[in-house]
């Protein structure tokens, strides 16, 4: 059972920040093309300018999966560098507060839009691509990792939308899984709290009562670094994963098995 990466090409979301940084920096230690994908193109270039071009495994692009153009538009450019496509890695995510009360209040089509809607656009047209590139019979072709978190089974009422999109995104996972199956596309998902993602650092750096209360709610008593969730999310992108479909990967070190949603920080 192999769960070596090595020479595939991945795409990965939430590229210039946090877990989906980490993740693909992992990913090209451990041998992968990588396309890195974001918005925020300055912390792109701020992060991955001086190893990503011409002559690299690593390639940048700045943009808003929201919007068909540009995912066409870096489907182009993943193949143009690295022709083919065997891995996406939907991490890009949005925390914003809901204000249930307040009728101007949008959190909820939003964070379906950014959390969950991007992802199942991407993941389509990806999806689509790896059919085209593999025509081959009893091969397969690829695999899709979402990104969730345990907010998806927790409830904060701050966290309202950003718990609903993460639910409808690893449903998603399971409806996907199902659906693209018989074109021998794996689609898994790993669902992280107590994680150092950008959000939580940004949370925890002046709070050390929060991180406290964060460390305290986890069963192995620690925060765990983003490198231990690329470890996850590479295993499920693996051959070693090759029977494995449709499921949530839990990478929180016990606390969603105790957490009694006090706390806003995932």
């Amino acid at each position: 059972m192999s769960f070596s990466i090595d020479g595939k090409t991945a795409i990965v979301t939430g590229g210039a920040h946090g877990v989906g940084l980490a993740i693909g920096l992992h990913f090209l230690e451990q041998g992968a093309n990588v396309v890195f994908v974001d918005r925020d193109e300055e912390a792109l270039n701020e992060e991955l300018g001086d190893r990503a071009g011409e002559g690299s495994s690593a390639r940048i692009f700045a943009g808003d999966l929201r919007e068909k153009l540009t995912i066409a538009n870096l489907l182009s450019l993943t193949i143009d560098a690295f022709d083919d496509v065997d891995i996406l890695v939907n991490a890009s995510r949005q925390i914003i507060k809901t204000e249930l009360f307040d009728p101007e209040d949008d959190s909820v089509p939003v964070m379906m839009e950014q959390n969950m809607l991007a992802s199942l656009q991407l993941s389509r047209i990806v999806a689509k691509k790896m059919i085209k590139l593999t025509p081959e019979e009893e091969v397969p072709r690829g695999a899709i990792v979402n990104i969730s978190t345990i907010a998806a089974r927790m409830a904060h009422p701050e966290l309202l939308a950003y718990s609903v999109s993460n639910a409808a995104l690893e449903q998603l996972t399971r409806s996907m899984a199902v659906a693209l199956a018989p074109e021998r596309i794996r689609v898994n998902a790993v669902s992280f709290g107590s994680v150092m993602s950008h959000s939580l650092h940004e949370k925890i750096k002046d709070d050390d009562e929060m991180r406290e209360r964060v460390v305290g709610r986890t069963p192995l008593g620690r925060i765990a670094s983003p490198r231990e969730l690329a470890e996850a999310v590479q295993f499920l992108a693996s051959d070693g994963a090759g029977f494995i479909t449709g499921q949530v990967l839990t990478v929180d070190g016990g606390r969603s098995l105790l957490d009694p949603a006090a706390c806003s920080a995932f």
